[in-house]
């Protein structure tokens, strides 16, 4: 199977236009991506919106194709830059361009669901949640919970607390196991095309996760668990702490 990572990347934000650009300890988020990426040893593309990006990705030595402004996320960029990219791949992977701190051992483990399981037309990551903290974090809505069987297909995926657990509410965090999601997907490129035709579900409406709208029609999902969580940055709030951390980790270069 040939494997292909897409990163979706646009200049507008409500909350923090021009993000892929922004600098992390002087250089741009999107380029930290694409060396996490290529890291994996997977060939990858940048789909972008703006020259800006475009001209910064390709002038760094990564490969880039330019998208509509207007699409309504990013599986949609992914599967426009797919068609335009002339890259031919079994299996497409969105990494999102917001995700600087992506590990290699993520796009692998996701690359391995497929090789142990060839029936699987999407696949996502997901890790257990670590309470020692406290059981804030589970509550986030923020912060979107999955559940799978026990042969890791996901069952649901929602903002709320799930499973719900029908006792004591100081009982729920020793009675079972939490899991977060974590936004990396990967899909059979047939797949790809066919989910970005359908139309808005109602329970994606309702949560507002696209995923729910591929589940709800019937479509799979694999959920590989990981030990490692990513730190998307949303903000420039994110920014300053994702550059914090980079600097406490002496990698800040």
């Amino acid at each position: 199977m040939k494997f292909l990572v897409i990163i979706p990347a646009r200049y507008q934000s409500s909350r923090f236009p021009g993000k892929p650009l922004a600098q992390i300890c002087g250089k741009e988020m999107i380029i930290r991506v694409c060396e996490q990426v290529s890291k994996a040893g997977v060939e990858a593309v940048v789909a972008t919106d703006d020259f800006r990006i475009y001209d910064c990705v390709v002038n760094s030595g990564y490969k880039a194709v330019m998208t509509s402004p207007d699409h309504r996320s990013g599986t949609e960029r992914v599967a426009e830059a797919y068609r335009l990219g002339g890259e031919e791949a079994d299996i497409v992977i969105n990494v999102q361009g917001d995700e600087p701190f992506i590990q290699p051992a993520q796009i692998l483990k996701i690359i391995e669901i497929f090789k142990e399981n060839p029936e699987t037309e999407i696949a996502t990551l997901a890790k257990k949640f670590d309470l020692s903290a406290g059981p804030k974090s589970v509550e986030d809505p923020n912060v979107v919970k999955v559940v799978f069987t026990e042969g890791k297909d996901a069952l649901y995926f929602s903002r709320s607390v799930i499973p719900y657990v029908r006792s004591s509410r100081e009982d729920w965090w020793q009675a079972t196991d939490y899991y977060a999601h974590i936004g990396i997907y990967a899909y059979r490129a047939a797949t790809l095309q066919k989910v970005v035709g359908l139309p808005e579900s109602s329970l994606e409406k309702a949560e507002s996760l696209e995923q729910l709208r591929w589940l709800q029609n019937g479509i799979g999902i694999k959920v590989g668990v990981t030990e490692f969580s990513t730190i998307g940055i949303d903000t420039p709030e994110d920014l300053a702490k994702a550059e914090q951390i980079l600097s406490d980790e002496k990698t800040c270069c």
